[in-house]
């Protein structure tokens, strides 16, 4: 295993499947990153914002995604920016949705709650 990562286990029959913290981030970017009305991902409140256009950003910035692990619950804050005249809370909604199925679906992992902090708004 990696040097001071963190893992989610998941028990197997045959052993367990261990999953790193920054697999689960890099799956909640690239679901956020498709809603629509979503501009960036923020590395913290008040910080730059992140273009999510250019893949290879993206990638590195999921400083902008913070895991909480109790058993097999995860609870995903996302900290992000919204585009100029869409509304926040249908974009904020969407976005949940998006994050809770891609996650669950690639990891097998129960998604208790996905939380998003708009810190921002870009006008294109």
């Amino acid at each position: 295993m990696g040097e001071s990562k963190e893992y989610m286990t998941l028990p197997e029959e045959n052993g367990s499947i261990n999953i790193s913290v920054d697999v689960i981030s890099a799956i909640a970017v690239g679901a956020v990153r498709e809603v629509e009305g979503i501009s960036g991902m923020m590395v913290g409140m008040g910080a730059n914002v992140t273009d999510l256009t250019n893949r290879k950003s993206a990638q590195k910035s999921l400083r902008g995604v913070k895991i909480d692990m109790t058993g097999l619950d995860l609870t995903l804050d996302l900290y992000v920016t919204v585009k100029f005249g869409h509304p926040i809370p249908e974009v904020a909604e969407s976005a949940q949705k998006a994050v809770s199925a891609a996650v669950e679906a690639m990891t097998g992992c129960t998604v208790g709650a996905v939380n998003i902090h708009v810190g921002g708004v870009t006008v294109d």
